[in-house]
């Protein structure tokens, strides 16, 4: 799109008191330096370049290669050619690898807090996302895809990024360019019309007329796929309705939490059809950082979003001072971690599990004062519980 303010007739455009900008990243640096306080580019002149740093690589290593990937295969931009693509999406997997391998230890690219870098990756990873990258895709990624949703879910880009989800599958490559040339389509439009077709006499009326040929019809094709059922909806029947135990959690008054919530619990809880689970988190020194272990937790969450229907859960982060513990308990639907949790949420390798015991009351007590958040137990003090319901 043209645009005149802009001397290559470009948009975007930001017009200042100083006079016009043009080019996206130019246009984020000049609004994040407005603000030296809000720590964009970082607290130090060394965060500021390592921010430099990885802009540079959110442009030509990332961008410019899904770019290059995804637009043919949308009918944007060049032509759609396979040894374009293979290269392009070769330098996306290797820049990823290292990504990867980077944030493994880190919730940002630099620092503690989000900078510009992050806020240009996430935009720069944002169609990838929505096209191509499918959960088979990012599955070799891990620490980057926990990343980008940490970024993606701050208030202030959700608010841009909307609601997202993963394709199942990439887009095949065009098998015939949509781009037609006009010397083509002028061939097509001065096409002669056909000579009108002989006039064939009509046949006896004693002479029955040919059968039509009937189009076979494949029912198999024409038949809807199901939408494949979740296994858990398939199980035997439970007297426990975990709605029915989510709306008494969420209705019961604090000061009749454990007579009326905690009772009525244990009263419908059904150990045929229901189980619970303590879960620990595994790297608990790395926790050094409150908001930090706060993310770690709150993305867990939304990443378990697959068990919604069939989870309930209390998390928790224990300890006045660093490094923080996670802790939590968990009731799933079945007698086991559902198999799709196991599959699909990277993030249940990183804590260790153990089914509770309900025949062993201080099992059963250690569950309640989960459920219950007193400021302290487990011998530790509580700084921040969430509930997954």
């Amino acid at each position: 799109m043209r645009h005149q303010l802009s001397i290559l007739f470009q948009v975007p455009v930001l017009e200042t008191p100083e006079g016009p900008l043009f080019e996206s990243n130019a246009i984020a640096r000049y609004i994040a330096r407005l603000n030296p306080e809000s720590g964009l580019f970082g607290c130090s002149s060394y965060e500021e370049a390592l921010v430099e740093q990885w802009i540079d690589v959110a442009t030509t290593e990332v961008d410019a290669n899904l770019s290059r990937w995804v637009y043919p295969l949308l009918g944007f931009s060049l032509p759609y050619s396979a040894e374009v693509s293979e290269f392009c999406q070769a330098s996306v997997k290797r820049t990823f690898s290292v990504l990867n391998e980077y944030l493994a230890s880190k919730t940002y690219l630099v620092g503690h807090t989000v900078t510009l870098a992050d806020i240009i990756m996430a935009c720069n990873m944002l169609t990838g996302i929505k096209v191509v990258f499918t959960k088979e895709f990012l599955a070799e990624y891990p620490h980057l895809e926990r990343y980008f949703w940490t970024i993606a879910n701050q208030p202030y880009v959700k608010k841009f990024f909307g609601e997202l989800s993963l394709p199942e599958k990439a887009p095949s490559p065009p098998t015939k360019q949509a781009n037609v040339g006009k010397e083509e389509k002028k061939a097509k439009a001065a096409k002669p019309k056909e000579a009108p077709k002989p006039v064939v006499a009509a046949k006896p009326k004693d002479e029955a007329p040919a059968p039509k040929e009937v189009p076979e019809v494949d029912e198999e094709e024409e038949k809807p796929k199901a939408k494949p059922k979740n296994p858990l909806d398939l199980l035997p029947p439970s007297p426990m309705i975990m709605d029915e135990w989510k709306r008494l959690y969420s209705n019961t008054k604090a000061k009749e939490f454990r007579e009326v919530a905690i009772e009525g619990f244990w009263k419908m809880y059904d150990p045929e059809g229901y189980s619970l689970w303590f879960c620990d988190y595994k790297y608990n020194e790395e926790n050094t950082v409150t908001f930090v272990t706060m993310n770690k937790v709150s993305g867990f969450l939304q990443r378990m979003d697959l068990i919604r229907k069939h989870g309930f859960a209390k998390m928790c982060i224990f300890g006045e001072s660093a490094p923080y513990k996670i802790k939590g308990v968990w009731l799933f639907r079945g007698k086991e971690i559902p198999q799709m949790v196991l599959d699909e949420c990277y993030d249940v390798e990183l804590y260790e599990w153990s089914k509770v015991d309900i025949t062993d009351e201080a099992q059963k007590e250690r569950v309640n004062a989960y459920f219950e958040e007193p400021d302290e137990f487990d011998g530790e003090k509580l700084l921040e519980a969430k509930c997954f319901k």
